[in-house]
């Protein structure tokens, strides 16, 4: 008989938010709306090509003249500009050569290095989440062998900071542990620390054996490409041993091309070179090298000054139509006469939100309006238009009726 060895795997659960747009696709209803999958949307309800980027790909179509494999870190040049975007051109880490970068399939390939990395040099630390997080973040780094703890971040009934209890598990945290924390748009809850709770954040790392790791995945739809970085600079500022995870994939609109990078920063240009050779291990034993398209893309964009400038033009467009839906959301749900108030949603930032909409109405949602979002009431928010936000109010509001008439 033959040799059947996977008779008895178990059939794996449907991941919380591609399955949910594998379900919503399937959906009938002509009304329907996804509001689950962290994509950019337009007007027209369309994840968009930037003109910018079209017209890279084909200044690149014309000069690409082979298929080799890129090194292993990828493209010096596509580093030098991931580090310029981060931390400032003008940096002196920069100067210093105490930061070295490596090319990645994406925010999530970065982290992926990140989390082989840092378990072969630390394989008894522990990996700091916030309550809550992007749900990848556990597996990501529960896979590469962490045990995984979190800090306190979001208060449900307040929308807002759990700031001086997230201090005070910092001051807990032991020796040599790993905190990873969201540089911008915090996922899902689109609440960030102030420019004074980044500088007591990092005033903790300064003075405690701690590694920060900053999650650097929404750079420019927050508050502006420069605004957004205040985080990762205030670490820097502070002379900081750090890890920055980078992706170009959503401000440059390049998701299914995967543009990412990893970046270090270590004490001196001698430990940031040892630090690079086993970057280039890692890289090396997980998926060789990176992809090449996206980050040329980029790259073009970035050195071309007029091509740069129209990408800055449509980054701000975005970022300008994600907060238009914010307001207009909180507008129409007064109008609609949703009970909840959003206005909470205006303080908030990027694509996310914790809307605060209970498990049983977010089922609700789905099953009888075809409005699909997280079970924990996480809101896509450039997921909404102006023909939709309407439909989805009336929806909530019927919803949250219904709930008060049976109880």
């Amino acid at each position: 008989m033959p040799y059947r060895p996977f008779r008895q795997v178990p059939m794996a659960p449907a991941d919380p938010i591609l399955g949910l747009t594998e379900q919503f696709k399937r959906d009938p209803n002509p009304n329907k709306i996804n509001l689950s999958i962290g994509v950019y949307q337009d007007e027209s309800g369309v994840n968009p090509v930037l003109k910018s980027v079209k017209q890279a790909e084909r200044l690149w179509q014309e000069q690409e003249h082979t298929k080799e494999y890129l090194p292993m870190p990828g493209e010096q040049r596509f580093g030098e500009l991931v580090r310029d975007l981060v931390f400032g051109a003008r940096h002196p880490l920069l100067a210093q050569q105490r930061a070295v970068t490596v090319q990645a399939p994406g925010g999530t390939g970065a982290l992926r290095v990140a989390a082989d990395f840092l378990y072969h040099l630390t394989p008894k630390a522990k990996v700091w989440i916030s309550e809550p997080t992007w749900p990848v973040h556990r597996g990501l780094f529960a896979g590469a062998g962490f045990a995984i703890e979190t800090y306190p971040y979001y208060d449900d009934a307040r929308h807002a900071l759990r700031f001086e209890e997230l201090l005070a598990t910092l001051e807990r945290v032991p020796e040599g542990d790993i905190v990873l924390l969201h540089a911008c748009c915090h996922n899902p809850t689109g609440l960030d620390p102030t420019a004074a709770e980044w500088q007591r954040l990092a005033e903790v790392f300064a003075r405690r054996p701690i590694l920060p790791l900053l999650d650097f995945a929404y750079q420019g739809f927050g508050d502006g490409l420069e605004e957004d970085a205040l985080a990762v600079r205030t670490f820097a500022q502070a002379d900081l041993t750090l890890l920055v995870t980078t992706s170009l994939s959503k401000n440059f609109g390049l998701y299914r091309e995967r543009v990412g990078a990893l970046t270090v920063v270590s004490g001196s240009a001698d430990e940031a070179e040892r630090v690079f050779s086993q970057l280039k291990v890692s890289v090396r034993t997980i998926y060789s090298n990176p992809p090449a398209h996206g980050g040329k893309v980029a790259e073009i964009v970035l050195c071309d000054p007029a091509l740069r400038t129209q990408w800055l033009a449509e980054l701000a467009e975005m970022r300008e139509r994600i907060q238009a839906m914010r307001h207009l959301l909180v507008e129409s749900a007064r109008k609609a006469g949703v009970q909840r108030k959003l206005d909470f949603l205006l303080e908030q930032r990027g694509m996310f939100s914790f809307s605060g909409i209970p498990k049983e109405q977010v089922l609700r949602l789905r099953a009888e309006y075809g409005i699909y979002l997280m079970e924990n009431g996480r809101i896509n928010v450039a997921g909404l238009t102006r023909k939709s936000i309407p439909y989805f109010c009336q929806a909530l509001a019927a919803v949250e009726r219904g709930r008060a008439a049976a109880g």
